[in-house]
């Protein structure tokens, strides 16, 4: 398992991106805008990180701004923490033996979220390419929110 990023959302872009670069130090990694979506992905690192931000995507912090203004309440701004798993499948499988709940199943063979004791979203990713979608995950539907 590879530690990717930390998601939070964040209310204006530019006041996020003076506080984490300007002040903070962070240094902007990339940079998604996703029209569809009506949302933009600002991904940064610390300065030392960035070799291993080039080489792996990984350790970032994931901003996300939604154009469309939005009150986040109940820790909403706060999106979730990434892993890269090496077989996701195996990895739903081993956390449902273990009692976990399956929110986001991999019915696309390449991500999948579920929920820590205390409600934070873990999102996990399959490395490299996404594995072909099998059943039961294929079929499987959300359960609850993630």
């Amino acid at each position: 398992m590879q530690y990717l990023h930390t998601m939070v959302r964040v209310a204006d872009l530019d006041v996020s991106l003076d506080f984490y670069c300007d002040k903070l130090g962070l240094v902007e990694f990339s940079r998604k805008e996703v029209e569809k979506g009506r949302f933009t992905l600002v991904f940064l690192c610390a300065p030392d990180d960035l070799a291993g931000a080039t080489e792996n995507k990984a350790p970032l912090v994931e901003l996300t701004w939604n154009w469309d203004p939005e009150d986040y309440t109940g820790g909403r701004n706060f999106g979730h923490l990434a892993y890269r798993v090496e077989n996701i499948y195996e990895t739903c499988q081993r956390l449902m033996d273990g009692g976990v709940t399956i929110n986001r199943p991999p019915r696309d063979g390449h991500m999948a979220f579920v929920r820590s004791p205390d409600g934070i979203s873990i999102e996990l990713l399959q490395a490299g390419e996404a594995l072909a979608p099998t059943d039961p995950w294929a079929s499987m539907e959300n359960t609850g929110s993630w």
